[in-house]
């Protein structure tokens, strides 16, 4: 014979079963929402360069777009760089340090610029773009990798490959 106990404690840990169903359904309802938002990359801008090191630090622009109806934040971008079809490096934009309140809020129907730093280092392999980021000439950018997108419940990762120039 099971004791009065053990049903009461077997009919508590359904309950809470059931509710930890019910949180991960709801919280699923937001990802469609968050595969609308559209990240571009909309510029590239040379702060620094050390010519002793061969290295420039570069600004990378994204814009990313929220058409759905939920506000929607971005934990983190990672992506390769590609300068006139030749990959110069990765780069990596995290806010995941910093709390959900407390990032840039991406509200519906707005758009955000989110600015990360890179790092260009110089080679041979890649000399070219090098020189042609470095000395302004017109290039075509191209950035390929993943972004999170959040929202209070939910985290969407992505892929995105955007152009600019």
């Amino acid at each position: 014979m099971v004791s009065r106990g053990k049903v009461v404690i077997a009919a508590a840990f359904a309950g809470l079963g059931i509710l930890l169903l019910g949180l991960v359904y709801y919280a699923g309802l937001d990802n469609p929402l968050l595969e609308k938002v559209k990240l571009d990359l909309v510029g590239i801008k040379v702060l620094e360069v050390n010519s002793i090191d061969k290295r420039a630090n570069l600004e990378v622009r994204f814009l990313v777009t929220n058409p759905s109806e939920k506000t929607v934040t971005v934990s983190t971008i990672s992506y390769n760089l590609f300068i006139n079809d030749k990959d110069v490096g990765s780069g990596h934009y995290s806010t995941q340090d910093i709390a959900l309140p407390g990032r840039a809020a991406i509200y519906p129907g707005q758009s955000v610029q989110l600015v990360n730093k890179f790092n260009l280092v110089y080679s041979d392999r890649i000399s070219d773009e090098y020189n042609a980021i470095i000395n302004g000439k017109q290039v075509k950018l191209l950035a390929k990798g993943q972004v999170s997108i959040e929202s209070a419940l939910s985290i969407v990762e992505k892929n995105f490959e955007s152009t600019f120039g």
